[in-house]
């Protein structure tokens, strides 16, 4: 499919369908023929400033047009790109600079004053696409335009490094996965074939570039010749804003996280909205309370919907189609089967593969796995299990840390993360059953669940909620409706009823923001041992 290289599609592109569109933000489109054109011109910059194949380029962007032109750029450039969280603390920032030894970053004048406040030691040698003063050397991209437009022919081989892509970070120093063009690829193609994506697919790129739901959004609408939409940031902020956006950019897929969906359902003005042409919509990240995807899918009945599980080390590698009618709202919603080039075993605390039925840790083989961690052989020694050997090639599982079972209808089931199951007062409960709980009680929009030290040196669970319009919830109403599902022992302390849950920039909810704020109002010392 138009070459083994991850920016081979579009090259391809720019000579077959040259005026065709291949980005679109607000209302601006960028054609094929553009879009390599000026990928072409910054990758001649970087080269000519110095960079070497492999080498790590950061990029330092809000959404914008530019973002496309960095990402193809630098793969041209034989570089691997490092997506930099615009709105991440200079700590953070300065600590991914050096881990991953990033000497030149694509940026813009909107980010001038954070490059600045970088420490004076920091390594950064070249920053390319700035036009007001930095403390570092720079190139505008005045200058980067009029550089030639034509390909850099490079000795590029599908094995080279992709990307690099760090956590969130909830825990302990960010870690950066490795991917290479070939990894990437398989993603990629998994993505187009699975929601059959045409060149007439406008896909919207929700999600920040350092989540890794982006990389379909870039990769998999690359390889049909489609366009990507990339919405502005403050409109993924506001429900009403983002369902405008599906109806005037007239967006046919959507892969994106519950919260997205949650929200754009309670708040979003759907019923307003023209979104006939939303034909796909894909989600993950996190489980999606069934009761709430009945609300979508009443909403949006002729819209196909996909649950989508992976970790970013091996993304995508188990996806469940909605069936059509769906009316199961008793369980958690099955993560579904293997995809593409995908293997699943599942392992009991011994390493021994567990049977039908019996619960144990995911680990997968898969041809999107990652390469490693960068620059941490500790982890690498840790993260994956290495079976029997095939001749003498060992086969390599990532460990996902998640807990699932494969019932006897084939279907694997999420349970819930090895770092969610917690112990209180003797007892094992698992925080996603909890939440799970809250979620389905009528009028809660979104819960979390996490735990705080207690005066017996143990845990005790706490918990937050929203309320979705016109419903007034109450702790003891909620403290009652959990009585029914759970455990005396797994019931929180107590429940808080709030207007909103922090998030994380790709949608997660940040539960370690929570049980900090809960301790610092309470003055108590966070145990790490249960962050």
């Amino acid at each position: 499919m138009h070459g083994t290289l991850i920016h081979s599609p579009l090259e391809h592109h720019a000579v077959a369908t040259p005026e065709a569109s291949a980005l679109s933000f607000n209302g601006e489109e960028l054609c094929y023929r553009k879009l390599n054109e000026q990928s072409n011109q910054m990758a001649h910059a970087l080269l000519q400033s110095g960079c070497k194949p492999e080498d790590r380029i950061g990029i330092f962007l809000h959404k914008g047009l530019e973002l496309g032109v960095a990402i193809y750029a630098i793969l041209k450039a034989g570089c691997a790109f490092v997506p930099l969280d615009p709105y991440m603390p200079v700590d953070r920032l300065y600590f991914i600079l050096e881990d991953c030894g990033i000497k030149s970053i694509v940026s813009s004048d909107a980010l001038q004053s954070v490059i600045n406040d970088l420490p004076a030691e920091c390594n950064l040698q070249k920053v390319f696409g700035v036009e007001s003063e930095l403390i570092f050397d720079q190139l505008s991209w005045k200058a980067i335009t009029a550089l030639p437009t034509l390909n850099p022919e490079l000795p590029t081989v599908d094995q080279h490094l992709g990307y690099i892509m760090y956590t969130s970070g909830s825990t302990g120093e960010p870690k950066g996965m490795i991917h290479t063009h070939a990894s990437s690829n398989c993603y990629a193609d998994w993505g187009r074939h699975h929601v059959r994506l045409t060149a007439n697919d406008r896909v919207a790129s929700h999600a920040p570039l350092h989540f890794d739901l982006s990389i379909f959004d870039f990769f998999s609408t690359l390889r049909a010749g489609a366009t990507v939409v990339l919405v502005p940031e403050p409109v993924t902020r506001f429900p009403a804003s983002w369902t405008s956006y599906i109806e005037s950019e007239r967006i046919s897929v959507v892969f994106t996280v519950p919260y997205t969906l949650i929200t754009m359902v309670e708040q979003g003005a759907m019923d307003k909205r023209d979104l006939s042409s939303l034909r796909w919509i894909l989600f993950g990240g996190e489980p999606y309370a069934p009761r709430q995807l009945k609300e979508l899918i009443k909403a949006l009945p002729s819209v196909r919907l996909t649950n989508v599980y992976g970790p970013a080390e091996a993304p995508s590698c188990t996806c469940y189609d909605i069936p059509d009618p769906f009316l199961n709202e008793d369980e958690s919603l099955p993560i579904g089967n293997m995809s593409l080039n995908s293997e699943a075993l599942i392992i009991d605390e011994d390493d021994n593969e567990c049977t039908v039925g019996e619960p144990g840790e995911l680990c997968v083989r898969s041809s999107t796995l990652t390469s490693g961690y960068w620059n941490r052989p500790d982890l690498n020694a840790t993260a994956f299990l290495t079976k029997e050997c095939v001749g003498c090639f060992p086969t390599v599982y990532y460990r996902t840390g998640d807990q699932v079972v494969q019932k006897s209808d084939g279907l694997l089931r999420f349970l819930g993360r090895n770092d969610r199951m917690i112990k209180t007062r003797g007892h094992r409960v698992e925080l996603d059953e909890v939440e799970s709980a809250l979620t389905k009680i009528s009028g809660v929009s979104e819960g979390a669940a996490y735990v705080v030290p207690d005066a017996t040196g143990s845990v005790e669970i706490v918990a937050q909620v929203t309320a979705k319009k016109k419903f007034e919830l109450t702790q003891g109403y909620l403290l009652d409706q959990l009585r029914s599902q759970l455990p005396a022992y797994a019931i929180p302390r107590s429940i808080e009823i709030v207007q909103t849950l922090p998030h994380s920039s790709s949608g997660k909810i940040n539960r370690k923001l929570l049980a900090e704020q809960h301790l610092t109002r309470n003055g108590i010392a966070l145990n790490h041992e249960h962050k």
